[in-house]
C-alpha cells in the first residue's frame, strides 16, 4: 500500500511537472533573424578537440562556409593532447589551432575547461564567444543568428539548440527521442526561470561577462560542466542576462553515439554534473524525475507481490507516458522528429531502466571519455 501511494504521488507531481515543461515551451519566443541585419560583433569560435580526425574537418568546414564577415569572425580549433591528426587538419584548412601540449597543465585542472580557457585567451578581440564540438556542423547563418540575437537582446549567455542526426537504427532513435526531451526541458527552465541548463556544442557568451564571474574558477577541478556550471554562474551574477535562442538558423547537428558503451558513458557524464551547482528548484527538478523513474522500476518488480496492483501500475505508466508526450510532441514537431512519435511510447520501458541506471552510475560510478577514465 506505502508503495502504490508514493508511485501515484508521484507520478501526479510529475504530471504536472510535464504540463509546466509544456507551458514553458511555448512560451519560448521564436527569433526570426532580421531579413537585412548587418553583423557588427566580433565572435571567436572556440572548438576544443582530442582525437577528432573522423569528424573535424566537416565541422570547420561548416564554420568556415558562415555568412558572416571573416573580418569579425576567428575560428580557434583547440587540440586537446590528440594522438591522431585533428591539429594537422586544423593547419591545412587554415584555422587557428592551439595545442595543448604547448602549455604546462595545471594540477588537478579539468582538461576540457582548461582547453576552453585557452582558446578564450586567444581571442582577445572578440566581443562574443561561440562554443561548439568537433563532431557539430552548422548551417551558414549560426554566427550571424548568435550575433543577431545578442545584439538585440544583450545577453549574458545564449543557450540554444542541438539536434541528433538520427537514422533508422533502434539506439540512434532512442538517443535522439531522449536528446530531444532533454533540449525541450532546457528551454522550458530557461524560459520558466526554474534553472539553467545548457549543452557546450551550442552555447554563446559574452566575453566582458566570461571575465567578470572569474571564467572557470571554482569548477575547474571538475571533469564536466563546462556548460551547465558556467552558465550558473552567469545567471547569478546578472540575473535573467542567460537566455534561449528559439531559432533553427541557431541549432547545431550531432551525431548520437556510435555504440552502447558509448551512449551510457556520455550519459553518465551528463549525469555526473547534478549536485555540482547551488540550484535547488533545478535539483528539485531532477530528482523528481529520478525518483519517478525509479518508483515505477520498483513497482513493476513489486507487481508480483501484494505491495503493487497491476492495474494501478499500467495506469502509472501510461500517465507518465501520456505527460511526457504531452511535453515533447511540439519539441518534436520543432526538431522536425514527429514521425519518431510511436516508438516514443514504445521504449517507454527501456527510458524508465535507463534513466535509474544512468542517474545512479552519474552519482555514484566512473565512466571514460575520450580515452580518460574520469571519478
Amino acid at each position: 500500500m506505502v508503495l502504490m501511494i508514493l508511485a501515484l504521488l508521484a507520478v501526479s507531481a510529475y504530471t504536472a511537472l510535464m504540463i509546466a515543461y509544456r507551458r514553458g515551451w511555448d512560451r519560448t519566443p521564436a527569433f526570426n533573424l532580421p531579413e537585412h541585419v548587418q553583423p557588427q560583433t566580433r565572435v571567436a569560435v572556440i572548438v576544443p578537440a582530442r582525437n577528432e580526425e573522423a569528424v573535424v574537418e566537416n565541422c570547420l568546414k561548416s564554420l568556415q562556409l558562415q555568412d558572416y564577415p571573416a573580418h569579425l569572425l576567428q575560428i580557434i580549433l583547440v587540440d586537446d593532447h590528440s594522438e591522431d591528426a585533428t591539429a594537422t587538419i586544423g593547419r591545412q584548412l587554415g584555422v587557428t589551432v592551439i595545442r595543448m601540449q604547448d602549455f604546462p597543465f595545471p594540477e588537478g585542472q579539468a582538461f576540457k575547461k582548461y582547453a576552453l580557457q585557452k582558446g578564450i585567451e586567444q581571442a582577445s578581440e572578440a566581443t562574443l564567444i561561440l562554443t561548439t564540438d568537433a563532431d557539430c556542423t552548422m548551417g551558414p547563418l549560426w554566427v550571424k543568428t548568435m550575433a543577431a540575437f545578442y545584439e538585440r537582446t544583450g545577453a549574458k549567455a545564449i543557450v540554444s539548440p542541438v539536434r541528433f542526426t538520427t537514422t533508422a537504427d533502434l539506439l540512434d532513435i532512442f538517443q535522439t527521442l531522449d536528446f530531444a526531451g532533454m533540449q525541450g526541458i532546457t528551454a522550458a527552465v530557461n524560459t520558466l526561470r526554474w534553472g539553467t541548463m545548457a549543452n557546450g556544442a551550442n552555447l554563446a557568451f559574452a566575453r566582458t561577462a566570461f571575465d567578470a564571474v572569474g571564467g572557470y574558477s571554482g569548477t575547474t577541478h571538475l571533469a564536466t560542466g563546462d556548460d551547465y556550471l558556467l552558465v550558473h554562474k552567469l545567471q547569478g551574477a546578472f540575473p535573467g542576462g542567460v537566455q534561449y535562442l528559439k531559432a533553427r538558423e541557431a541549432m547545431v547537428y550531432t551525431a548520437p553515439q556510435p555504440d552502447l558503451l558509448s551512449f551510457f558513458q556520455q550519459r553518465i557524464r551528463w549525469a555526473s554534473k547534478s549536485g555540482k551547482y547551488k540550484d535547488p528548484l533545478l535539483t528539485a527538478q531532477l530528482g523528481l524525475v529520478y525518483i519517478v523513474n525509479l518508483l515505477l522500476l520498483i513497482s513493476l518488480i513489486a507487481v508480483f507481490t501484494p505491495a503493487m496492483s497491476l492495474g494501478l501500475l499500467l495506469v502509472l505508466w501510461a500517465v507518465k507516458a501520456g505527460a511526457e508526450y504531452y511535453f515533447l510532441e511540439p519539441v518534436l514537431r520543432y526538431y522536425r522528429l514527429s514521425h519518431l512519435s510511436i516508438q516514443f511510447l514504445l521504449l517507454q520501458p527501456l527510458h524508465v531502466g535507463y534513466i535509474v541506471l544512468a542517474g545512479f552510475l552519474g552519482f555514484w560510478g566512473k565512466y571514460e571519455w575520450k580515452s580518460r577514465e574520469i571519478g
